[in-house]
């Protein structure tokens, strides 16, 4: 067995050996109250050690990463309000230390709708006379304005729960024991997403940029583009080493499914690439969207990333690229601004 072989096996391993089953009784739903037609949510909350101080929770309504300091605990993502109870379980199985920073890879509800509650259970020391109880909720400034409504009209999300810290350049700076390095992509899965790099440990955490089981969700609502997500996956691939032929190395931790690393991420850039090229060739040849899903640009791709329902179809994901990509067409082309030369003399 490779010395690579021998990585990815004992991280399987890992599944079995650090599994913890975490289930609120009080929450949980009788047999009675129970809907006949549904079927009783699974209360597992899985943890994984990926390597370094950082850990994997899956099951909490997407992917979250802990980060285990000395004397404080980092998350990325807070997963599905409903699962709070059973997430904050899963981490004090990890540590009893209290939650500094709770940071969101995007708006999405999946991702922030523990926030609230995963925050009250935490606290941010910031030195300051009357600072307020609770975990720094941190994000980029898009993800803010999403959550929060104009004036004079109401918030479908409670402040509770909003970033009490945001920045809105393309990079901002943690520390916990390592390095931790926060990277905005523009306009990717949205315009408020983030990248979250710890160094030391050599693990990437990156919401819905990247998620391996299924066409990437571009959601043009929040600000995503086709071409924000291409470039937000070079960007991964840019900071990823692999350990030894392409494999193992920095992991990257994506907003659902699977633990990956940069050869995954690399087959997945080059088929959302190609196929944003077979649709952008089918636009220029003015084809309808009707026109574009009967040529199945993603044929070749289905079996892995297709689906036919769900939340994020094969469709979905077709109609998104032709619009953003139609979209993209009509804009006028920018030219740069001729240089006149002044009134004057010469010499």
């Amino acid at each position: 067995m490779t010395r690579n072989q021998n990585i990815l096996a004992s991280a399987n391993t890992g599944w079995a050996v650090l599994a913890v089953v975490v289930t609120v009784m009080e929450l949980a739903l009788s047999p009675a109250s129970a809907p006949q037609d549904q079927k009783p949510e699974d209360p597992t909350i899985h943890v994984m050690h990926v390597q370094g101080r950082v850990y994997m929770l899956v099951g909490g309504g997407s992917n979250i990463t802990v980060q285990l300091g000395d004397e404080a605990v980092v998350l990325v993502d807070a997963g599905a309000s409903q699962r709070s109870p059973q997430v904050l379980a899963a981490v004090r199985t990890l540590s009893q230390r209290p939650i500094e920073f709770i940071i969101n890879t995007s708006a999405d509800e999946d991702h922030t709708g523990g926030n609230q509650s995963l925050a009250q259970a935490g606290h941010f020391n910031s030195g300051l006379a009357g600072e307020q109880p609770g975990a720094s909720i941190v994000a980029h400034l898009a993800v803010l304005d999403r959550m929060t409504a104009p004036t004079g009209k109401e918030a479908t999300v409670s402040q509770e729960s909003w970033p009490t810290d945001t920045y809105d350049n393309d990079r901002w700076d943690l520390f916990n024991d390592e390095a931790i390095v926060i990277k905005h992509p523009h306009a990717a899965h949205t315009d408020g997403d983030s990248i979250v790099f710890f160094r030391r440990s050599d693990v990437i955490s990156v919401g819905d940029i990247f998620t391996p089981a299924h066409y990437p969700v571009i959601d043009a609502a929040k600000g995503g583009t086709i071409t924000g997500e291409i470039d937000a996956l070079n960007q991964i691939i840019g900071v990823t080493v692999p350990r030894e032929n392409e494999e193992g190395g920095t992991y990257v931790i994506p907003g659902h499914g699977r633990l990956c690393d940069r050869n995954v991420v690399a087959n997945y850039r080059d088929m959302v690439t190609i196929v944003r090229d077979r649709i952008e060739d089918l636009v220029k040849k003015r084809k309808t969207l009707e026109q574009v899903k009967a040529a199945k640009p993603t044929l070749d791709y289905d079996g892995i990333y297709g689906a036919d329902s769900g939340s994020w179809t094969t469709d979905m994901f077709i109609e998104a690229v032709y619009r953003d990509l139609s979209n993209a067409a009509k804009q006028p082309e920018q030219k740069a601004p001729r240089s006149e030369k002044k009134a004057g003399k010469g010499r």
